[in-house]
């Protein structure tokens, strides 16, 4: 009889020591109370189908409340965090904005 897996288990489970909560708690709070920036898309909706340019992000920066921009170009991958201070502008590859959206 092999007595040797039993004692491996045996062992490993001694390392294993007892559940730990974590120091401390956290409790969520809105982005506004905290003093950041929240992003709202639907203020922008109406650039869709319009060129891209600096001074139209800058604009829609301004009537979302963002506070940070992010291009998509066509076919590149973007991170999938997420930013509620984003704004984030997809667009193809006439410079046409194919998507608005925050995060």
């Amino acid at each position: 009889m092999n007595f040797a897996l039993p004692s491996v288990a045996l062992v490993l489970a001694g390392c294993a020591g007892p559940a730990r909560e974590a120091p401390y708690t956290t409790t969520p709070m809105p982005e506004k109370e905290a003093g950041g920036f929240e992003c709202s898309a639907e203020a922008a909706q109406y650039a869709v189908g319009q060129k891209t340019s600096a001074e139209l992000a800058s604009e829609l920066m301004k009537k979302t409340g963002s506070k940070t921009l992010r291009w998509m170009p066509p076919r590149t991958a973007v991170t999938m965090d997420y930013r509620n201070d984003r704004l984030n502008i997809a667009y193809d590859d006439f410079m046409v904005i194919t998507q608005i959206s925050c995060g």
